[in-house]
């Protein structure tokens, strides 16, 4: 008999059970996430941090443990006792940001000048050890294994797609995956998933601009590369207004732009660097077609030269229908009707997507905003914050995710 995405019925007398054990366990899950918030650490530097996670997978016991998979990156392996079955993995991301912290009310804020856990990483961490901790207790009842795949550099510049290179993701395979993100601009409580496409093909723009340097009194002399660049800003977003279908959707963005060094003279070269953001395949090549072709057009209009650089990414994030509406279904249970939205949409990347590709399965996002704990401020802010009162909530959710497809009499 294959195993392979086979969700069971839930097992009332075996893991979920467990409410009672998450709530005990509340205490723990936030002094572990105030621990990883107020030491972070940046991608692919997480020493520190995977150092305290293998300490508490060793405590838990009965885990086979590796280290060091992608530079810092933990894979940890817990084989069921209860006969043979399926493999689930749960991944959590462990990187912080370069962003200075300005939460001084907080006694956990960072401690670490310019490095701050500003989109809710310290609490995943959190939340899959308390995962862990708790699998460990009722292995007797686990019929296949549980992967928890603790996973750098998920912010910049990627750690999935080295750790699957790595083995992530081998020896065995997983069956299936979930991966979980805490969400402020969701309150907590609610939580929210999509079916297929939910996260963005992400990829960096490079545009050289070249022109010919002059004086600025004589500027037919020269070839001004800043009068080039400045139309091709407003140029490239005619290509999502005028070239993308409507309903469909992309993001074309220049966040920098560089050249000139003196009031008086044309600048030689100009700098533009951008990010693309899509859906679909055809969506990302049309784009990445047009933006040439734009740029090409205003060079033979006014005498330049213009490189265009593609960088990619992460992949588009997308779920399995099948485990989506699965998943759905078993949060909605815990949380209450009507509390999950399963039409979300963010232009946002996540390397989840990586192991998406390879693995069947389902990332969802769970609301920890709540203005009455001064947690709602956006990810990525210097005054992010979230309401702890989410970790139990996550950890129960990724615990019954688990249970129905491991979880044995």
């Amino acid at each position: 008999m294959s195993w392979a995405g086979q969700a069971r019925e839930p097992d009332l007398a075996g893991l979920s059970r467990v409410r009672g054990e998450v709530r005990e366990l509340a205490p723990e899950l936030i002094a572990l996430r105030r621990h990883f918030h107020r030491y972070p650490e940046r991608g692919f530097e997480e020493v520190r941090t995977a150092a305290r996670i293998v300490e508490e997978l060793r405590a838990c016991g009965g885990y086979a443990i590796r280290t060091e998979v992608a530079k810092t990156g933990i894979v940890a392996d817990l084989t069921g006792e209860a006969g043979s079955g399926p493999t689930v993995m749960l991944r959590a991301d462990m990187d912080a940001l370069r962003v200075q912290e300005e939460n001084p009310h907080l006694e956990y804020a960072s401690t670490h000048p310019g490095v701050m856990h500003a989109c809710g990483h310290d609490g995943h961490m959190a939340m899959l050890l308390g995962v862990a901790k708790i699998l460990a207790r009722h292995r007797d009842r686990i019929r296949g294994r549980v992967r928890l795949i603790f996973q750098p550099a998920e912010e910049s510049p990627g750690g999935a797609e080295p750790m699957i290179a790595e083995g992530a993701l081998q020896d065995p395979r997983p069956d299936v995956a979930f991966g979980l993100h805490l969400w402020s601009k969701l309150p907590t409580g609610y939580a929210a998933t999509r079916p297929g496409p939910m996260m963005a093909y992400t990829e960096e723009l490079y545009l050289r601009v070249h022109g010919k340097g002059g004086h600025g009194a004589y500027p037919h002399e020269g070839v001004d590369a800043i009068v080039a660049a400045a139309q091709l800003v407003v140029a490239l977003q005619s290509i999502v207004s005028r070239n993308v279908d409507p309903i469909q959707s992309a993001v074309l963005t220049i966040g920098k732009i560089a050249g000139g060094s003196v009031m008086n003279a044309l600048a030689e070269s100009v700098t533009l660097d951008g990010t693309q953001r899509t859906f679909l395949p055809e969506i990302r090549e049309l784009c990445m077609r047009r933006v040439a072709e734009v740029a090409a057009g205003i060079d033979t209009a006014l005498g330049t030269s213009t490189e265009v650089e593609y960088v990619p990414r992460y992949p588009a994030l997308v779920n399995d229908p099948e485990k989506t509406e699965f998943a759905a279904g078993v949060v909605e249970a815990l949380l209450g009707e009507g509390h999950v939205q399963r039409d979300f949409l963010s232009m946002g990347g996540e390397d989840m997507g990586f192991y998406l590709r390879e693995v069947p399965g389902c990332f969802l996002f769970l609301g920890a905003g709540n203005p009455e704990k001064q947690a709602d401020a956006p990810h990525h802010n210097p005054h992010f914050n979230f309401d702890e009162d989410a970790l139990q909530l996550g950890v129960e959710i990724l615990l019954r995710l688990t249970e129905r497809f491991v979880g044995g009499s």
